[in-house]
């Protein structure tokens, strides 16, 4: 598969890993959201470690996704070009997105860690990063839950500049990254 992105458009595996993000990111929130529906006990419980499951895939990914985009050179040009202030704007957005995706399930990952709950990957367990600590869990959780409510934000400001830039500004921006789209 092409790792090189184009004049005109992202790689395909650039395209594909930025979509499998979307959905695992969705998959995680639905998780976490959907499972008060449940009553407790053992689909609430599943619907947690899937919840878990779903985080630590989204680290892989973005980690993968950190590699690919460094292999891939060149962002592809948006036409017309935008102003300075926004592709600075843009820039901003894509950093505090990518934080957003390694600091999530890096906190999760620590909250269960200090909370002494095992993590299970695809049936492998996942060591703990620290020592079992009950009180820096719950902190840690806090920080989690937060950082979702703003991961909102974040996720919404893009869609909206991504919308906003289609429909309104009428550049290649979002087509960069559209799947079997041609330039």
């Amino acid at each position: 598969m092409n790792v090189r992105n184009s004049e005109y458009r992202f790689s395909p595996l650039v395209i594909g890993l930025h979509w499998l993000t979307v959905i695992l990111i969705i998959a995680v929130y639905a998780s976490m959201e959907l499972r008060g529906l449940a009553p407790k006990g053992a689909l609430r419980d599943a619907m947690k470690s899937l919840h878990y499951l779903l985080g630590l895939s989204v680290l892989v990914i973005v980690v993968i996704r950190i590699g690919v985009r460094i292999q891939a050179g060149v962002k592809p040009a948006i036409q017309p070009p935008m102003p300075r202030w926004q592709a600075t704007l843009a820039d901003g957005m894509h950093y505090a997105l990518y934080s957003f995706m390694l600091a999530m399930p890096l906190l999760g990952w620590l909250t269960l860690s200090a909370a002494g709950k095992p993590i299970v990957l695809f049936g492998l367990p996942v060591p703990s990063l620290i020592g079992t600590d009950v009180a820096l869990s719950r902190q840690l959780k806090d920080v989690h839950e937060a950082l979702a409510t703003l991961g909102y934000v974040l996720i919404g400001l893009h869609a909206m500049a991504a919308l906003l830039h289609h429909y309104v500004m009428r550049d290649n921006t979002v087509v960069r990254m559209l799947p079997g789209r041609r330039p």
